[in-house]
Order: structure tokens, then sequence, then C-alpha cells
């Protein structure tokens, strides 16, 4: 963890497909290390990516939480107190990029990795409520055993077991898999395209004299189709003339189409939907691409509240009231993206037709206590 930052290097510099087939075998034999290197610069590299993992990795670290009793008893609330000082209070930090500190936002944008990367992981020191959190990126860690084992900043080390109760792992999807491929699929024509502009963005000159060559006036009207600006000119005997050349195609180039089809990829990918970003000019989508963003945000936000009841509140509570099951724990809340009045009616129709709803279900439903409901009866009584 402690490599300079001096050694570092592009990992992708070469990449073909051929090599990156290799790396993705290498990635699923457990042997993460050179894989996990390339994803975090493709990550870096790629201007739409860039901008689908950090939108993914922020709209779920704003989420409001909160600590949840799973009973109501005192020993119940004491765990919930307990949780939510540590929770507040966590401190986080990168073992690679030691500038990096934060709080809990932090971590949630740090285990959002695993999105990505398949894994994310963090180093714990607990003492209490006192909670320190340090990222530790993948290309540390192998997986040859079926389970992960730190293998340091050289992966031919002999790897160490990760001790239980010192270590978060969150699990996720793994999507640089596919966008790693479409991300070379998208740059190697992306590069020839640039070679075709470079190429022949301007047309070449022919120019032709009836000079001898190596006479003044041949060098003289070499000299005028050099000085005509063009990259590709060429001068030849018999007559003076001076003509475009265009190595331009007519047809249509297949670079654009191609460069565009693995764009929407990744943004299907990581979206759920093309609307987001690059969306076509109709919009007819777009309530389908809000639904498809509300379920991978309630999927994200699961997924790191299951991993923290699982892997840190059991950690915080036995070191602070020793062995115990756990009577409360961290949640995160995904924002409600219902369409409230749809649900009002609804529900209005289904009563009208004699259906017995449930109060609680219905309260519920539209995230309101009982206290809520009685002042809004209150005041409509009032009102009339």
């Amino acid at each position: 963890m402690k490599t300079p930052i001096r050694n570092r290097f592009n990992p992708i510099k070469n990449l073909n497909l051929q090599n990156l087939g290799q790396l993705l075998d290498d990635f699923h034999a457990g042997y993460l290390h050179q894989t996990a290197l390339v994803w975090e610069a493709i990550e870096r590299r790629d201007d739409v990516l860039q901008g689908l993992v950090a939108k993914r990795k922020k709209s779920l670290a704003r989420l409001d939480w909160e600590i949840v009793c799973l009973e109501d008893t005192p020993e119940a609330h004491e765990h919930k107190a307990c949780l939510n000082t540590a929770y507040q209070n966590i401190h986080v930090g990168n073992a690679y990029e030691q500038n990096e500190q934060g709080g809990l936002r932090l971590m949630l944008h740090q285990m959002m990795d695993a999105v990505g990367k398949r894994y994310a992981v963090h180093n714990l020191v607990v003492e209490k409520t006192r909670v320190e959190a340090t990222f530790v990126p993948l290309w540390f860690f192998e997986n040859t055993h079926g389970r992960l084992r730190y293998a340091g900043d050289d992966p031919d080390n002999s790897s160490q077991a990760l001790e239980p109760g010192h270590w978060i792992i969150t699990t996720g999807e793994g999507l640089m898999e596919s966008s790693s491929i479409a991300y070379l699929f998208k740059h190697l024509p992306l590069r020839d395209w640039l070679v075709y502009c470079e190429r022949n963005g301007m047309p070449g000159v022919k120019g032709v004299t009836d000079f001898a060559p190596g006479s003044p006036q041949w060098e003289a009207a070499k000299q005028a189709v050099a000085d005509f600006g063009a990259e590709f000119h060429a001068l030849m005997s018999r007559g003076t003339d001076i003509e475009p050349i265009d190595l331009s195609s007519s047809a249509q180039l297949p670079y654009p189409a191609l460069i565009d089809r693995m764009d929407r990829a990744m943004i299907a990918l990581w979206r759920g939907s093309d609307l987001g970003t690059l969306s076509h000019k109709d919009a007819t989508g777009a309530s389908l691409q809000a639904d498809e963003t509300a379920l991978i945000q309630e999927t994200d936000a699961a997924l790191i509240s299951e991993t923290l009841n699982r892997q840190l509140d059991p950690v915080i509570l036995e070191k602070t009231f020793g062995p115990q099951i756990p009577k409360a724990r961290f949640h995160l809340k995904p924002r409600d993206c219902r369409d409230r009045l749809a649900d009002a009616q609804l529900y209005q129709a289904l009563l009208n037709m004699g259906l017995n709803l449930s109060r609680s279900e219905i309260l519920k439903r539209f995230s309101l206590t009982e206290a809520q409901a009685k002042d809004t009866l209150s005041a409509k009584k009032y009102e009339n």
C-alpha cells in the first residue's frame, strides 16, 4: 500500500482485444491485480464512462440514512444509540490516495466501487463507537482460494487471509468486465477515425510543370506547391497546373455509428437506459428510464445496507456491549420516486369497491406516521 506515486504506470497503453481477453480470464481465475489496474485506468480515461461511474456512486452516497430498531425494547434503543454515534463519527480514508479522507458519505462512495470492479474492500479499526475504515484498492488482493486474500503491492508474494471483524468486503455486479470490452470496441475505431481525419481533413495538392527537375523553375514550382498549405503534395513534369487531390470517402464512415453504439451500451449498463445521458430526440421512454433509475438506486441501497448490517454493525456492538445479537441496524433510505397522486387515486378506487385496506399499509405506502395522519385529519376537520 505504500508504493510510491512515481512507480505508477499506464496499464492500458498497449491494450488490445487479445490481452484484454487474457486479463478477464485472469480475473475470474482469482488473479485480480493487473485487471483491477486496467479497469481503474479505463474508468478515468473514458469520457462517457467516467461520468456514468460518478453518477452511480454519487446517487447512492448522498442518500439519507437511519438506524432502525428491530424491536421495541430498551436493549434495542441502546443498540440504536450506539450505532448512531458510530456512523455519525466514522473516519474514512484511502490506503493508496491518502489525501482522500472523509466520513460515511465517502465510505458509501468507495463501497460502490464494487458495482464496477466486483469487490470493494475496507480495513477496519473499531474501538467501541470509534470506527476507522480505510479503503484498500482491489489490486492489492487475490481470489485464487475462493475468498479475497491480501497480497500487497506485489502479486507474486504469498497472500494473507483476511481476519473476520477487521475487513468489510462489498460484493457487486462487476460491470467493468462488459464496460472494458465496450471501451476497447469504442476506442479502436475512435483512433482510426482520428487518423482518417488527420490524413484526409485537407485535400492533397498536385503540381505539374514542364521544367526539368532541379532547375530554378522546378524549385520555384515545388515551393509554390508546398506553400499551398497541404500536408500531402506532389510535383510532376509537363505543364504547370495545381489541382486538389481528394482522399476522403464519399460513403458514410462506419466509425461514428460504432462509437455511439458502445457509448449507449455503457450507459445502459450503468444507468439502466440510454436516455439518461445521450438521449434520442423523442423522449417517450423517459418514464421507463426513471423507473429503471429508481430500481437501480433501491438495489444499490439494499446492497450497502445488508453489507454493513452483516460486517460492521455486529463489530461495533460487540466492541461496546460484548457478543450481541443486533437489535438495531443501519438502513440507507432510497428516494421515493413513486407517483403519489396515482397511488392515492388507486387506493380511493379500491376503497370505493368495498375492499378493506390496512391502515398501517396505507401509512407505510405514503411514508406517514400515525401522528402525521392525525394532524392531517385534524387540519381537514378544522377547515370544514
